[in-house]
C-alpha cells in the first residue's frame, strides 16, 4: 500500500479550549507480502499537514470529543489521541462516516468499565449478538499506532459477569462497518471483553502489525471468545505481521468473506486459523471464497488449520440458528503451517455442535466444501490425541469435493506413526495416514 509521508511539525490543537502542540510523525509506509490481493489497494488521498485536529484529554467522555475531533479534519487530515494519556469511550461512538482522513492513537484508550451500562446503549447485530463500543467506517480511513497505542477493554470485569450470566452482551475493542480502503496497522490491544476485532462490511483493508493478548487476574473466570479477527461480509482484506495470544480462534473467517490474505502471523492459545462456523443459521446462505493462509506459527491451541460446519436439521425445522444453513466454502489454502502443541495440526468438520455422529449422518450438512488445500504443513501435536494428529470429517461425501493435504509432516509427541481421521472423504487426494473415525 503506497502512502503521502506527513512531514514533522507542530500544530495547535483544533478539538480542545486549551491550546495544545504536538508534533505529528510520518504515517508509516506499509508493505503488504510475501502474498499480496488480487485487486491492489487504492492509494490514500494526500493529506493536509496544517489539518490536525488533538483529541482533549481532560473530558470524562472521550467518545463526542473523538467524533467532534474528527468531523473538524474529515477530509484530508489527522486526529491525534496524545501519548501517555488514557481517554475513557463512555458512550457509543460511531464513527462511520470518515473520509480521507488518519486516526493516530498513541494514548491508551478505555472503555467504561460498567457491564450494565452497556447491555442496552452498545451498539448491536443480530449475527451472533455482536456488540460494540465503537466503530469506523466510511472511505480512504488510516488508523495506526506506531506500536504505542493500546486499547485495553477491561477484559476481566466482563469474563466474570459472563461466569455468572452467559448471556451478558460483551462488547468488540475495535470494529469496522462500512469500511472501504484503508488500514489498521501498530495498535496494541489486550483484554478484550469478547472478540478483539471484528471486520464487517468492508473492503481494501491492510491490517498489520497489531499485538494481542489477555492478562488473567481471576482464574476462575478465564477469557471467553476472545478471537484474534473474525470477518463478517468483507472482501480483499490482508491481515498480517502480527501476534496473537488469546483464548479462541486467532483469525476466523464469518459468513461472506472473500478474497482474503492471512500472512506472517504468531498465534498461541487459540482455537485456530478458522473458516466457520458456517450453516448455522437455517434459511441464511454463507459464502466463504478465495481464501489464502500462509506462513502461520501456531502453538498451544485447540486446532491449526480448521474449518467448521454446522450440521443439517430435521425437515421442517423452523427458526434454527443450530444448523441446517446452506452455502459453499471454495478455494481455501493453508500454507506453511508450523504447529507446536495443537491438539489437531487441521481439523475439518461437517458436525459441529451435532449431537452424536449418528445425528450428523441422518441429517448431513447441506453446505458444500470444495477445492481446499492444506500443505507444507510441520511441526508436532499435543499429547491429546496421540497418536492422532488431525481429523478430517465430512458429514456426507457428496458435500466435500477436492479436498487435499500435500507435504505433511506432523508428529505426535510419542513419536509413533501418524495418524488421521478421515470420515467420507476422497483418501487418494490425501497425502497422509488415513484410518477410520
Amino acid at each position: 500500500m503506497q502512502r503521502h509521508l506527513l512531514s514533522t511539525f507542530l500544530v495547535t490543537t483544533l478539538a480542545t479550549a486549551a491550546p495544545t502542540t504536538f508534533s505529528l510523525p510520518p504515517l508509516p509506509t506499509l508493505t503488504v507480502g510475501p502474498k499480496t490481493p488480487s485487486n491492489p489497494f487504492p492509494v490514500s488521498a494526500a493529506r493536509d499537514p496544517s489539518k490536525v485536529c488533538v483529541v482533549d484529554p481532560e473530558v470524562a467522555d472521550a467518545g463526542p470529543a473523538l467524533i467532534s475531533a474528527a468531523q473538524e479534519c474529515n477530509h484530508g487530515g489527522t486526529v491525534v489521541l496524545l501519548p501517555d494519556t488514557a481517554y475513557t469511550i463512555a458512550s457509543p461512538t460511531d464513527l462511520t462516516f470518515l473520509e480521507s482522513i488518519d486516526i493516530l492513537i498513541l494514548g491508551t484508550v478505555v472503555f467504561k468499565d460498567d457491564v450494565e451500562y452497556w447491555q442496552t446503549t452498545a451498539f448491536g447485530y443480530a449475527y451472533q449478538n455482536i456488540h460494540l463500543f465503537w466503530k469506523f467506517g466510511g472511505r480512504d480511513v488510516n488508523i495506526y499506532g506506531l506500536g504505542i497505542g493500546l486499547l485495553d477493554g477491561l477484559g476481566q470485569t466482563w469474563w466474570t459477569a459472563k461466569r455468572s450470566n452467559e448471556t451478558v452482551y460483551r462488547p468488540i475493542i475495535f470494529a469496522t462497518d462500512g469500511l472501504v480502503g484503508g488500514s489498521v496497522s501498530g495498535l496494541n490491544m489486550k483484554n478484550s471483553p469478547n472478540w478483539f476485532n471484528v471486520i464487517m462490511n468492508s473492503s481494501d483493508v491492510l491490517i498489520t502489525d497489531i499485538n494481542i493478548w489477555n492478562e488473567v487476574t481471576n482464574s476462575s473466570s478465564p477469557p471467553a471468545n476472545t478471537d484474534g479477527w473474525d470477518t463478517y461480509r468483507s472482501t480483499n482484506i490482508v491481515i498480517q505481521n502480527s501476534t496473537i495470544d488469546n483464548y479462541d480462534d486467532c483469525v476466523s473467517f464469518k459468513p461472506n468473506s472473500t478474497n482474503i490474505i492471512i500472512q506472517n502471523l504468531q498465534c498461541n492459545g487459540s482455537h485456530g486459523i478458522s473458516v466457520g462456523s458456517l450453516g448455522q443459521y437455517q434459511g441464511e446462505y454463507d459464502i466463504v471464497e478465495d481464501i489464502y493462509v500462509y506462513n502461520i506459527s501456531m502453538s498451544n491451541a485447540s486446532d491449526g488449520a480448521r474449518i467448521k460446519i454446522w450440521p443439517g436439521v430435521p425437515p421442517n425445522t423452523t427458526g434454527s440458528n443450530s444448523g441446517g444453513g446452506a452455502g459453499y466454502v471454495r478455494n481455501v489454502t493453508y500454507e506453511l503451517f508450523y504447529n507446536q502443541n495443537n491438539d489437531w495440526a487441521i481439523e475439518l468438520t461437517q458436525c459441529y455442535f451435532a449431537e452424536s455422529k449418528e445425528a450428523c449422518a441422518m441429517y448431513p450438512a447441506v453446505l458444500q466444501v470444495e477445492d481446499i488445500f492444506f500443505k507444507d504443513f510441520y511441526g508436532t501435536t499435543s499429547a491429546k490425541h496421540d497418536p492422532q494428529v488431525g481429523s478430517l470429517v465430512c458429514s456426507d461425501p457428496s458435500v466435500c469435493k477436492n479436498i487435499r493435504a500435500s507435504n505433511i509432516a506432523i508428529i505426535p509427541p510419542s513419536g509413533k506413526t501418524a495418524e488421521w481421521i478421515c470420515t467420507n472423504m476422497d483418501k487418494g487426494l490425501l497425502d497422509i495416514n488415513c484410518v477410520a473415525g
